[in-house]
């Protein structure tokens, strides 16, 4: 057994951790007769030669002889089959020669396809169906094993392969309508979730309850499996369609969320799946997103329980949650929260993704002028992480001023926003910040008394070239013409690698010069070479919506977010607040209609 194993120079191949000169003394213990031994050596080919997906040059080499164990080794056969899949399934500069080399271990193995044990005989199933295009000369043993075969789960797992390896669609497609009435559901969903896979859109109504008839009476986590790219688990192809998707979370598939976050103008509709499912902090979030979309302003009972709990993150999560879907009453329940739990409300954190506090800000964010009370609240004893409400009061801010300075350095964005109503004594604790090299404080103080040499200072200060070239971007971009000192900075910014970074720079000298000419196309280029789900489409929208300007170039990726039926902006984390790609929709509708 084995032979040939040394007429290998295995020092001259690679796996996960280097040199391959290990694999042989590996694949002898994997043939030892001790199943400890056996199990180790398993453990480190996996980890060596599969390492998370990704297979090697030395993959390739050791397939014959895992293989050649398999059939005749001393035991674990199973095991040594889910290597080879591994193998055959991974990914990788050697995947080719990689899956060859399974392809021409098949036929070694085929006898295994009627072994007495049905997980083997499953990952014989997908061994096969991995090889993709090398195992259509088995075609005729998958059909004939599907004949025989007695297992449900083997059965559907050969539907699953068939309908992937068949190559002819009418062949496939009569065998699995001829399918959907099998006495086991595994069998039928497979047969349905193939027969979905290559149906038109939008999917057949009746073939997607085939699907969930079968799915209710069989469920199956597809999060892990086993087969190669072309395969769609029944909930990602239903996802395509957002009416199957919907139809597929009336019948019980937690779906409701990924509809929404896949699908615009879905928010009605998953709502009430949503507030029903909604256990924890991090569900309410979800609700308060998906709230943030609606009028609202229906009462939510289904929201008492969880404003009533004993646990302050549920309360906090709730409150929001009510805030977003303006249920009456809202703001007093802001209030309440504030009185009763003052520190937790803010200084929790609902998720790691979530900034503490968010439930006071949102409440001005969505009320306005109304949540004056909380506003006033806030100002009564001001907190870091409530000040940005004060920006929306400007009255209230200035009648606080002494704690506003006494909360530096995170007051400087309200102190800066007053300007020269902020006072002689917030320039004064301005200017000590801004000496000690505040940046953030050297803006407000630029805005409070028109001082630009500090912020200036600052930025040349800093000892590493690309962050002066980036802190002159974010001055110059939020000051404007009082920042054209930096300019030459900002300038060298446009050379930068990434479009990202050269599309903020080129807005940032429009704010400060107002040239268009060579920044607009700059903007342009970067909103026009990114695709769906990608956040800096935001910035550059609004730089063009500032400009007024829609150069040729971005119009079709313009016209894209502003039609799409899909999320164009991914919403990844959700924090509760409005899902970003509402902003990118209307930003880009509004520049549309600015510029015909």
């Amino acid at each position: 057994m084995l032979d040939g194993i040394d007429d290998i120079d295995w020092a001259e191949l690679e796996h996960a951790y280097g040199p391959a000169d290990d694999v042989p003394g590996l694949l002898r213990a994997a043939g030892s007769v001790d199943a400890g031994v056996r199990d180790e050596a398993l453990e480190e080919l996996f980890s060596s030669l599969c390492h998370q997906g990704s297979i090697y040059s030395a993959t390739a080499a050791a397939v014959p002889f895992v293989a050649e164990l398999a059939v005749d080794g001393p035991g674990d056969r199973l095991a040594l089959l889910w290597l080879l899949h591994g193998a055959a399934d991974g990914t990788g500069r050697e995947y080719q020669q990689v899956r060859r080399a399974v392809a021409v271990a098949l036929p070694a193995l085929l006898g295994l396809a009627a072994d007495e044990d049905p997980d083997v005989r499953r990952t014989m199933v997908w061994i096969v169906t991995a090889c993709e295009e090398a195992s259509l000369p088995l075609l005729p043993l998958l059909r004939a094993r599907l004949e025989t075969e007695d297992d449900a789960e083997v059965r559907a797992d050969l539907v699953t392969a068939l309908g992937l390896l068949d190559v002819s669609p009418d062949t496939r497609q009569a065998r699995n309508r001829a399918l959907l009435s099998a006495p086991e559901p595994l069998v039928r969903r497979a047969a349905a979730t193939d027969l979905l896979r290559t149906a038109p859109l939008p999917l057949p109504a009746a073939l997607v309850e085939s699907a969930l008839d079968a799915r209710e009476a069989a469920p199956a986590d597809e999060t892990h499996h086993p087969w190669p790219g072309s395969y769609r688990p029944l909930t990602d192809r239903l996802m395509d369609d957002p009416d199957a998707a919907l139809r597929a979370v009336e019948r019980g598939l937690p779906l409701a969320w990924e509809l929404t976050e896949t699908w615009r103008d879905r928010e009605g509709d998953v709502l009430p799946w949503l507030a029903e499912a909604a256990k924890d902090a991090e569900d309410l979030c979800q609700v308060a997103r998906v709230g943030a979309a609606l009028d609202g302003g229906e009462p939510a009972p289904w929201l008492d329980p969880h404003l009533r709990s004993e646990d302050p993150a549920l309360r906090v999560a709730a409150t929001h949650a009510a805030v977003r879907l303006r249920v009456p009453g809202a703001l007093g329940l802001v209030l309440r929260l504030m009185d009763e739990l003052p520190e937790e409300t803010a200084t929790l954190q609902l998720t790691p993704f979530i900034a503490p506090g968010t439930v006071v800000p949102a409440a001005v964010e969505v009320f306005g002028a109304a949540a004056e009370p909380v506003a006033r609240r806030v100002a009564a004893g001001p907190r870091a992480e409530w000040l940005d409400v004060l920006l929306h009061f400007p009255v209230l801010a200035a009648g606080c001023m002494d704690e506003l300075v006494r909360l530096l350095p995170a007051s400087a964005g309200v102190l800066g926003a007053l300007g020269r109503a902020a006072g002689p004594s917030a320039a004064r604790a301005l200017r000590v910040r801004a000496g000690a090299g505040d940046l953030t404080a050297a803006i407000a103080l630029a805005r409070v008394t028109g001082d630009t040499g500090p912020v200036v200072d600052v930025v040349r200060a800093l000892p590493d070239a690309v962050a002066r070239r980036a802190a002159a971007v974010r001055v110059a971009g939020e000051l404007g013409p009082p920042a054209a000192a930096l300019l030459p900075l900002v300038e060298e910014r446009l050379k930068a690698p990434d479009r990202e970074s050269r599309a903020d720079a080129a807005a940032a000298i429009w704010r400060v010069t107002g040239r268009t000419h060579d920044t607009a196309p700059v903007i342009a280029d970067q909103l026009a070479r990114h695709g769906d789900l990608h956040d800096p489409h935001l910035g550059a929208l609004r730089a063009l919506t500032a400009m007024r300007l829609l150069p040729a170039a971005a119009r079709p990726a313009v016209e894209h977010i502003s039609t799409s039926p899909r999320r164009v902006v991914s919403g990844f984390p959700c924090d509760g607040t409005p899902h970003p790609d509402l902003e990118a929709r209307k930003l880009a509708r509004g520049l549309l209609a600015l510029t015909g």
